[in-house]
């Protein structure tokens, strides 16, 4: 599929990996439709970018009002889901055990969202006339806490590692109609997420990261992105973006 032709649904797109993604599609030709929590924000992001994006505020988890953003937004070939949240919490830390609310949001957020905004929009993208081997792409966001969960990251590795289950079921049933689905799951990024943590954490966090020993950068998920929309092969895997990094158990 050709990039500068996509017709592009970010969820949490109004920063971070998934405003990355966005302006990444604007810059190729295409359109997109910014959809997050932070209406006004993800507003400020269409007016920048200019006449081929359009913003809407949108709960990931809310199942009619996502039916109603895919129905308004028209013809969609790229679905992006970024939107997430990483709250930590012990399953028994110093209070007690986790509140089972604080576990229950971030698995309706993190999985229970994305299936939301995958099945919502694959119906829609079934009706796509093909573009070269396709008719769509859905690209969900995993984490390699998905695979490597840290101490406090239970509610997080878990929801995570939903969406690295969901990938493979997914793309063999939305074959069909020649909609792929790929996972990426990326490590250490410079992201709202890690925005609020103390420098001391973040030199910790980058020393495990072997090769590029750094952060990662918005938009080299966005680059990965346009090069999965561009490779009719790569389908149904959950590719890790990570710089070799293993989490440590802390």
């Amino acid at each position: 599929m050709n990039f500068s032709k996509a017709h592009a649904f970010v969820t949490g797109g109004a920063s971070g990996l998934g405003a990355a993604t966005v302006e990444a599609v604007v810059e190729a030709g295409g359109h997109a439709s910014i959809v997050d929590i932070d209406g006004d924000r993800a507003a400020a992001l269409a007016a920048r970018l200019g006449a081929r994006s359009r913003a809407a505020a949108l709960d990931v988890a809310d199942e009619a009002a996502v039916a109603d953003a895919v129905s308004a937004f028209g013809p969609l070939n790229l679905v992006v889901n970024c939107a997430g949240v990483a709250t930590p919490g012990r399953i028994v830390g110093r209070n007690g055990p986790l509140p089972l609310e604080a576990y229950v949001r971030v698995i309706q957020i993190n999985l229970v969202g994305t299936f939301n905004v995958m099945k919502a929009t694959a119906a829609v993208m079934q009706e796509n006339e093909f573009d070269g081997d396709d008719r769509g792409l859905i690209v969900n966001t995993a984490s390699v806490a998905a695979f490597d969960g840290q101490i406090g990251q239970g509610a997080y590795a878990s929801s995570k590692g939903g969406v690295a289950a969901l990938t493979l079921p997914a793309a063999r049933e939305l074959a069909r109609a020649a909609i792929r689905v790929v996972t990426i799951a990326p490590g250490l990024f410079e992201t709202p997420m890690l925005a609020g943590l103390p420098e001391a954490a973040k030199e910790s966090l980058i020393a495990s990261t072997l090769q590029p020993s750094r952060l990662g950068r918005s938009e080299e998920y966005a680059a990965l992105v346009r090069h999965v929309y561009e490779n009719p092969m790569i389908n149904g895997e959950t590719i890790r973006l990570d710089g070799a990094v293993r989490l440590a158990p802390r």
